[in-house]
């Protein structure tokens, strides 16, 4: 397939897709199952930057994939290290979430059935629901990756939650005083909203901080990707929270930032003990927080 074939395929897969097709959330049998799909039943994401012609597809990385793949083929060895991360379309085949660049190169190289992960993904639908039954106007976003997930060699972790064969599924291992920090916002009336940069199943997200007796309202992955190029559909989810909450807590390792939709001021407040009091001092600065909102 060469440079304008690849653009021309490009350009009518995401075109015949258009006002046909939506992503729906697979059965967790479905993921669980299926671990490869045909290249026919990948289609490229409009929002990507893969697909946005001043942007992409890279032919070179194209090239360095098919070089690879073709050497693997050779050597008799899988040329997949990973599978591609895809979300489930109605009526029928996969959204590329990640891996643009792969399936390109496999096509290429006619590579007919590629490794997949099927991923659920929160949709504008999701959101809307979530916010339409959330009965709070305040929230707490914090990140999944940088706040929340931590190094198995981290010294000040929680307990591991989850035994065989749950701990094959699930490898990652949160920070100490996670679930009280979880526990105490949803005492005192606040969604708790998590996002991570990388892509992760929300049902799986949800089943993980379940198993750590907490729940969490919001889930939204895949954020590095929607923030890039700024798309349509994660302007629409920033538009729908930012309408919901009058304050908005964001809590990164080092400090919470206050926001408040009505006056549109914020502030900032350091998170200044060790590692092992960190969510103490949290709770102590959303405490103080509370205090001064109840004396208005």
């Amino acid at each position: 397939m060469a440079r304008t074939q690849l653009a021309e395929f490009i350009a009518n897969d995401i075109e015949t897709q258009k006002g046909v097709s939506i992503p729906v959330h697979a059965s967790l049998l479905e993921r669980l199952l299926i671990k490869k799909t045909a290249c026919s039943n990948l289609h490229a994401n409009a929002e990507d930057e893969f697909s946005i012609e001043s942007v992409g597809p890279s032919y070179r990385i194209i090239s360095e994939y098919e070089t690879k793949f073709r050497e693997a083929l050779r050597m008799e060895r899988d040329p997949f290290d990973e599978p591609l991360m895809v979300e489930k379309l109605r009526p029928h085949g996969y959204l590329l979430l990640n891996g643009h660049h792969r399936w390109a190169a496999a096509m290429r190289c006619q590579i007919k059935r590629v490794p997949i992960k099927i991923i659920n993904c929160a949709t504008e639908s999701d959101i809307k629901t979530i916010l339409e039954k959330s009965q709070h106007d305040k929230r707490v976003a914090i990140d999944l990756d940088e706040v929340i997930f931590r190094d198995p060699d981290y010294k000040y972790l929680e307990k591991k939650a989850f035994t065989f064969p749950m701990s094959l599924r699930f490898k990652q291992r949160i920070r100490l005083g996670i679930p009280a920090l979880f526990y105490y916002l949803a005492k005192h009336g606040y969604d708790i909203w998590v996002y991570a940069a990388d892509f992760y199943s929300i049902d799986d997200i949800q089943k993980f901080f379940k198993t750590y007796s907490v729940h969490v309202d919001g889930i939204i992955t895949g954020v590095g990707k929607l923030e890039q190029y700024h798309s349509d559909s994660e302007k629409k989810m920033r538009e729908l929270i930012n309408n919901k909450y009058q304050l908005t807590l964001h809590i990164d390792n080092d400090s919470i930032l206050e926001t408040r939709s009505d006056t549109k001021k914020f502030e900032e407040h350091a998170i200044t003990s060790s590692e092992e009091d960190w969510s103490k001092t949290a709770i102590a600065i959303v405490e103080e927080i509370e205090n001064r909102a109840g004396k208005r």
